[in-house]
């Protein structure tokens, strides 16, 4: 499914459960024409996300917006700094105001998480991944957010990659069983990633010649044997309870990826607010 097709899914519900027949309090009180002026204002230091998005919801009101960014997506701001200006129908900026806010609040906390990671390790060549522990609908605006505060998307759902995970290796016997009935039956240009919890099940993904091969909830320790002992022949990614006071040593380790689901499923949405002004 393309992406797009999933964020106008998303504005379709939004306003569908805010908005529904109509906003009735500004139905009666703004005459149609009324145009007027509106400001976001950072209340907060971060990283901006979801500009893109925010205009896409305003579109939905008035196709004629006049819309001024004055920063970009992926860009660090302070408290006080205006990161955009619109001009509109005062109707319009009203019925999209709280989506709107909703959306570019909680992108840009997710956007501004992950820069803190990404710079906890700057000095390394591991790239902080995302999950799909994310709000069920939002998680293309989610991972979005990712990539603006400068991570890495790992796989988008169950369909784009194979992650053969312990359940998986159990039912099918083993690594190496489980490995071979999935490439069996997916695409050659779809990745499979395999989940260890040891030494002996990296040998056996390394074996398998799986591409990824996930350490999961190992110590640093054991991680640093297991990179030496995968050399390269696969991509591999550390997982499980990772924070941000972890990731340097588990970066030491020399593993590709870091994956952290607390990037996406305990957001605090960072402050903005929008002032709207009359023509």
């Amino acid at each position: 499914m393309k992406l797009d097709t999933l964020i106008d899914k998303l504005i379709d519900l939004s306003i569908e459960e805010d908005i529904s027949t109509g906003d009735v309090t500004t139905n009666s009180i703004i005459p149609k024409d009324t145009r007027a002026t509106a400001t976001m204002t950072m209340k907060a230091d971060g990283v901006i996300s979801g500009l893109s998005i925010v205009k896409r919801v305003f579109d939905r009101f008035d196709k004629n917006i006049i819309w001024e960014p004055q920063v970009k997506d992926g860009d660090k701001v302070k408290k006080g700094d205006i990161i955009l200006k619109i001009e509109s129908n005062y109707s319009c900026l009203l019925l999209g105001e709280r989506l709107a806010l909703n959306i570019i609040q909680r992108m840009s906390g997710i956007a501004t998480e992950t820069s803190s990671y990404v710079n906890e390790i700057k000095e390394f060549d591991t790239q902080i991944l995302d999950t799909r522990k994310t709000v069920p609908g939002m998680r293309v605006l989610d991972k979005l957010a990712v990539k603006q505060g400068g991570g890495t998307n790992h796989r988008m759902g169950l369909y784009d990659m194979s992650m053969i995970k312990d359940n998986h290796i159990k039912i099918a016997g083993g690594i190496p069983n489980a490995v071979k009935e999935v490439r069996s039956k997916i695409d050659s240009n779809i990745k499979i990633e395999v989940e260890t919890t040891s030494l002996e099940e990296v040998q056996q993904a390394i074996d398998s010649k799986a591409d990824i091969i996930m350490l999961d909830n190992m110590s640093n320790e054991t991680m640093k044997k297991a990179v030496e002992l995968i050399a390269h022949r696969a991509k591999t990614e550390a997982s499980g309870n990772m924070n941000i006071s972890r990731l340097k040593g588990v970066a030491a380790t020399g593993v590709d990826f870091i994956s952290v689901g607390a990037l996406t499923h305990s957001v605090r949405a960072l402050d903005i607010s929008m002032n709207i002004v009359s023509k």
